[in-house]
């Protein structure tokens, strides 16, 4: 994936259902911990929430209480794996960790188009300080069915997951794949259209038909003039209609657009349940669903076909998108469109290319938190006022500074359940990529500022959780 992009949540990408809490149970004793992976060190980093916004330990690791390796280190030790993503089950035991390339040596694996991994984790273990940097709060792993796996969605019985890459290349992704939670079994594939308007594509079949293998002759690496043909999706989001039918949304960095999924005709099988596309600014990445599934926020990221950033986020109206007809790009009259809104972040200057990447809703479905990469700050969007067309929809933005004099790069997001605090993840990406580079930013959303900061977590960290105890 390009370097800035690879939330999740982005991303998101899949963000954590958890349940909810009050302040007056985290006042009687309740614990919270923040997980985020590590990217370009293949761990799961444990950070207790409560000793990060102790003043005593801001702009340090002190607050890090545990580093989980997400996969079994190779015979002389190094660490392996490629965490890009990563959801909490809904009763918060378990972690689902995307290894965008597989349990590969992440330092060296620079050629993308790797084969995906889930890597399944025991969240109790990852808490016990006598598992830090080691391996045993993993308990298995299971095959993505796809190449260079991100996105990441949980149904009651699978997982839904998407595969953004080819084998051995960064383009030529098109399969959204249904993995059962219990045996890692592929269970299903549903298979997105090719090709977006100026970039018709050959004559690979949709869905695959023998004797046809995978596509060949495709860039290596992000970004080539070539993108266009393949939607590469990224991060993934379900959406639900009033009528109770449920959709798969998934971010297209490749086509610049987004594919709504039909969930129940991919459950009866059907390998081209996508109905529709929705064009979107640019480069699509991060994307999330309001806590009543009824919207569906996409962070329009960067363009993998020439490196450009986008600077803005849409709301889908998930109705409207059930309504969409087979085809890509198909949207239908204007009264019926499926993107309802899309509001300027991390800027006043429409030129400027901010990079929004992974964004979440919070609890209450009132504002939307968005880390923008290359503007170094985090937008707080007002969701009611987005969907009203008003112009100060992006109602604070908050930059983030690093001591060290790097830029802060925030990627990933997550807000506590009780909805008074967010946390961003980022940093630059410097090789070596042994530095723990990254940092975590924990920003009260009463006062709408940072109140701490956590060093040393990881090198260029996307996805975050956080689970209570």
């Amino acid at each position: 994936m390009p370097s800035a992009r690879s939330s999740l949540t982005c991303l998101t990408l899949a963000a954590a259902v958890l349940g909810a809490a009050s302040d007056a149970q985290v006042a009687v004793g309740q614990r919270r911990y923040i997980l985020a992976t590590g990217r370009r060190l293949p761990y799961v980093y444990v950070v207790s929430f409560d000793a990060a916004l102790d003043p005593a330990n801001d702009r340090t690791s002190n607050a890090i209480v545990g580093r989980s390796k997400v996969a079994t280190e190779a015979l002389d030790g190094r660490p392996l794996g490629d965490p890009a993503n990563l959801v909490v089950s809904e009763d918060g035991r378990t972690a689902y960790v995307v290894n965008h390339h597989g349990a590969i040596d992440n330092a060296a694996f620079r050629q993308h188009g790797g084969r995906g991994q889930i890597a399944v984790l025991d969240v109790d273990d990852l808490l016990a300080a006598r598992n830090d940097r080691t391996a045993n709060a993993v308990r298995r792993h299971m095959d993505s069915g796809g190449f260079g796996a991100l996105g990441l969605v949980l149904l009651p019985d699978m997982l839904v997951i998407a595969n953004a890459e080819n084998n051995l290349t960064e383009d030529g992704g098109n399969r959204i794949t249904f993995v059962d939670r219990q045996t890692g079994s592929l269970r299903g594939t549903v298979e997105l259209a090719l090709g977006s308007p100026g970039f018709p594509c050959g004559d690979y079949p949709v869905p695959y038909v023998a004797p046809y293998g995978p596509p060949r002759n495709l860039a290596v690496r992000a970004p080539d003039p070539h993108w266009g043909c393949y939607p590469d999706p990224n991060g993934l989001a379900l959406g639900r209609a009033t009528d109770g039918s449920a959709y798969v949304f998934s971010a297209n960095g490749g086509t610049n657009d987004v594919s709504v999924i039909d969930l129940g005709r991919a459950l009866r099988g059907d390998a081209r349940a996508e109905i529709g596309r929705i064009p979107m600014q640019l480069g699509p990445w991060g994307i999330t669903a309001t806590p009543d599934k009824r919207h569906v926020i996409v962070a329009n990221g960067g363009s993998q076909r020439d490196g450009s950033a986008g600077n803005t986020i849409a709301v889908i109206d998930v109705d409207r998108a059930s309504r969409l007809r087979q085809g890509v790009g198909v949207q239908g009259g204007e009264s019926d469109r499926a993107e309802v809104a899309r509001v300027l972040v991390g800027t006043d200057d429409r030129s400027e290319q901010t990079h929004p990447l992974i964004p979440t809703v919070t609890p209450d479905g009132g504002a939307v938190i968005v880390p923008n990469v290359r503007a170094n700050n985090v937008s707080i969007v007002n969701l009611e006022l987005a969907l009203a067309g008003k112009p100060d929809a992006e109602a604070a933005r908050i930059p983030l500074v690093r001591s060290d004099g790097q830029p802060a790069r925030p990627k990933g997001s997550a807000v506590t359940s009780d909805g008074r605090y967010a946390v961003i993840s980022g940093g630059p990406s410097l090789p070596p990529f042994t530095q723990e580079l990254g940092h975590l930013y924990v920003i009260d959303l009463r006062s709408r500022r940072v109140v701490a900061t956590v060093t040393g977590v990881g090198h260029e960290p996307y996805a975050l959780a956080i689970v209570e105890r």
